[in-house]
C-alpha cells in the first residue's frame, strides 16, 4: 500500500473524529468555544487533506 494513500486514509480518520467531537460537545452546549473552533478547523483541515491525498494519489503496482 502506498504511504501517501496511508498518510491521507489517517488524516481522514482524524479529521472524522474532529468534527464529531466539535459536533457531540456543541450539542451538549459546552461553554468552551475557543477551544471548540480550534478543534473544528483542525478537524476541517485534516479531513480535507486526507480526503485530496487519497484521491490524487494513483496506485503503483
Amino acid at each position: 500500500m502506498n504511504v501517501k494513500r496511508t498518510f491521507g486514509t489517517v488524516l481522514t480518520v482524524l479529521g472524522i473524529v474532529g468534527l464529531i467531537y466539535t459536533g457531540y460537545e456543541l450539542i451538549n452546549k459546552s461553554t468552551d468555544y475557543t477551544m471548540l473552533i480550534v478543534v473544528g478547523i483542525i478537524g476541517l483541515i485534516f479531513f480535507s487533506s486526507g480526503i485530496s491525498l487519497v484521491k490524487n494519489t494513483k496506485d503503483e503496482a
